[in-house]
């Protein structure tokens, strides 16, 4: 049995608290943290409580910690449990920057552990069949790909640190970075890569970029936004191969070609699992979390999210970051 601690009981630490008890092998077996929602949870799950990585290891046995804590506080967090012998999992970003993900990664080969960060899409059902297309070649070589992300401004944020850049990142490190950890995965790091973005004068951030990224015989453009309106959450891509166009668009993902009907595909959630927050019931987090698990007890990186990915990611935001 896997004993895992959750670090953060906000909206990820639930969703990955209500995943974990359908996962077979592993048990949620404390809790880390030191609001009253904190407090509240772990009276409502009936787990212990500790105000520190430090006390919750000394009080528990457990074998993975893992962060759902806001993004400028992960890199302390994972420090904490590596050091203290144990597998983290971590939600995204890793980091802000790339030395601090560097010196994570370093110290989890130092203690012979494992550091696993959840970019939750390379677990759905549209990015594996994409995934599977690009590299089995039904259609050809991909020549060209758009990818959208684009939301209301978060004003719920808690203290408003998503609009910090220092603590979030800001928009590339919150938002976009689910698409360019998928056009990673899939092409490589990008020859060029060029932006622009656009904000109200009264921000003190950017509510709006475009992004493109080159490649020898693919050029892929991704589009990101916190608009200051109220907009419904949008996430989209299409990808044009050889011989068709792959959309995702409202739930479905549909290619159309020449002389075929458009192919509909299978991309049913065989379990759904309700969230505890404001998403609705989803096999990704289930598939992500489970993939780790197994990752754990078999003593091995993640193939689907590993340490060069990861890296190349925050290397590409924090270049980017830092031309703005």
């Amino acid at each position: 049995m896997i004993r895992i601690a959750i670090v953060g009981t906000g909206g990820m630490g639930t969703v990955h608290y209500h995943n974990y008890a359908h996962i077979p092998g592993c048990q949620v077996a404390a809790l880390v943290g030191i609001t009253e929602q904190s407090r509240q949870s772990a009276a409502e799950w009936g787990l212990p409580l500790y105000p520190d990585i430090a006390s919750m290891a000394r009080a528990q046995s457990v074998d993975v910690v893992d962060v759902c804590t806001p993004t400028f506080m992960h890199k302390e967090h994972v420090t904490q449990a590596l050091s203290l012998g144990l597998h983290a999992i971590t939600e995204k970003p890793v980091a802000l920057r790339a030395q601090d993900a560097r010196e994570m990664f370093d110290l989890a080969e130092r203690q012979g552990k494992l550091l696993l960060v959840a970019q939750v899409l390379q677990f759905t059902k549209e990015i594996e069949i994409l995934r599977g297309l690009v590299r089995g070649g039904e259609y050809g070589k991909p020549l060209d790909a758009h990818f959208e992300r684009l939301a209301a401004a978060p004003r719920w944020s808690q203290n408003g640190w998503l609009f910090d850049r220092e603590k979030s990142g800001l928009l590339p490190f919150d938002l976009h970075i689910h698409d360019l950890d998928i056009i990673v995965s899939l092409f490589g790091r990008p020859e060029r890569v060029s932006f622009t973005s656009c904000g109200g004068a009264d921000k003190a951030y950017k509510e709006h970029y475009r992004f493109l990224y080159g490649y020898p015989t693919l050029n892929v453009s991704a589009e990101a936004a916190w608009f200051n309106a109220d907009f419904p959450f949008t996430a989209r891509w299409r990808v044009y191969f050889e011989q068709a166009v792959l959309v995702n668009e409202a739930g479905s993902l549909t290619a159309y070609a020449f002389d075929h009907p458009p192919r509909v595909f299978d991309t049913a959630d065989e379990i759904q699992i309700p969230t505890g927050i404001n998403l609705p019931p989803t096999g990704m987090f289930y598939r992500e979390l489970s993939h780790f698990v197994d990752c754990i007890r078999r003593g091995e990186p993640s193939e689907r999210v590993g340490r060069e990915q990861i890296m190349t990611v925050i290397e590409l935001l924090e270049e980017m970051s830092a031309a703005e």
